[in-house]
């Protein structure tokens, strides 16, 4: 079943990687697909957003890091739901990994730095109308959208296209997971525009912003 109101406004996704994989973007407007690139820079990512006049980007990576003794609520607030992330550590920890686990965060890092001014990160509850990045990640939207007990890693490519089909964008033309979770966070900011998202967290530790359906979708079969 598709949504009774679909949005219109234009909305960015990006899947953050590391160094050698790189980012995914894909810009929506409503359930069409108006960009669908790769392997662009953070400033290159920016003058597409700009030149779609993008309103919201939702960015699967962290927006804040750690204070040392203590992780971030918003991650706490997932964790008692029983939607798993990865623990955010501190910028020092992640810089002085020895497996370079963490380079995809400090990428997210240099996205959220080179959105900051054009698309200041959200830093409260409600959305307020203007241009803003917020951090999303796609396994938390799917917890919400199917409920946690029905997400599966193993299946996740196929439930997560599947979420897409559901409200109405053409999952054809994603050929790989990386395209379909960025899809997935441009989505969430469409709900995030719309007045339909949830957060967690708080101002000093960073939100996450995952969407509200209550009861508007359909789970996918």
């Amino acid at each position: 079943m598709r949504e009774d109101a679909v949005e219109t406004s234009t909305v960015a996704g990006i899947d953050v990687g590391g160094a050698r994989k790189g980012c995914h973007m894909v810009i929506l407007q409503g359930e069409n697909i108006l960009s669908n690139v790769r392997r662009m820079t953070p400033s290159e990512m920016l003058r597409e957003c700009l030149k779609f006049d993008v309103k919201a980007v939702g960015i699967d990576a962290p927006c804040r890091w750690a204070v040392a003794g203590s992780g971030r609520l918003a991650e706490r607030e997932l964790a008692r739901q029983h939607i798993h992330c990865f623990a955010t550590p501190t910028r020092e920890q992640a810089k002085s990994s020895p497996s370079g686990f963490y380079d995809w965060m400090l990428c997210g890092e240099q996205v959220y730095h080179a959105f900051a001014t054009a698309y200041p990160l959200l830093s409260s509850r409600e959305y307020a109308g203007h241009r803003v990045s917020f951090e999303t990640f796609p396994h938390a939207i799917a917890c919400s959208v199917l409920g946690r007990e029905t997400v599966s890693a193993k299946r996740k490519l196929v439930e997560r296209r599947k979420i897409l089909e559901t409200v109405g964008v053409d999952s054809a033309v994603l050929r790989s997971i990386d395209a379909i979770d960025a899809a997935l966070c441009a989505w969430t900011a469409g709900r995030l525009v719309a007045g339909h998202a949830k957060s967690y967290g708080d101002a000093a530790g960073g939100y996450i912003y995952v969407p509200d359906v209550s009861g508007q979708l359909s789970h996918p079969g």
